[in-house]
């Protein structure tokens, strides 16, 4: 089992910024895929970002390509994403979540941090 605990969120102004961090224990960090969603009230739960076991490949939404940034430590067992540029419709929970690297789905999910942003 992998245990992920999201951290970071909170309020903030359109145009701020905020750093997500997730904290993972439980299994080996660097077997694991990484990604961000997020969900908005009243929305499905939707991909932000993910980054594979080595940091070598990074993916994005298309509504937060140039304003976020994905990263990980894998000697701190750590997800990160930068947002930068906020905006009110980034206004929603968001879960960080894992998968061993051969997997085809996420199956390890966090409790999620709540993100507002204020226009």
């Amino acid at each position: 089992q992998v245990q992920l605990v999201e951290s970071g969120g909170g309020l903030v102004q359109a145009g701020g910024s905020l750093r997500l961090s997730c904290a993972a224990s439980g299994r080996t960090f660097s077997n694991y895929d990484m990604a961000w969603f997020r969900q908005a009230p009243g929305k499905e739960r939707v991909f932000v970002a993910s980054i594979t076991w080595s940091g070598g490949s990074l993916s994005y939404a298309d509504s937060v390509k140039g304003r976020f940034t994905i990263s990980r430590d894998n000697a701190k067992s750590t997800l990160y994403l930068q947002m930068n540029s906020l905006k009110p419709e980034d206004t929603a929970v968001y879960y960080c979540a894992a998968k061993f690297k051969i997997s085809r789905e996420y199956n390890y999910w966090g409790q999620g941090t709540r993100v507002t942003v204020s226009s």
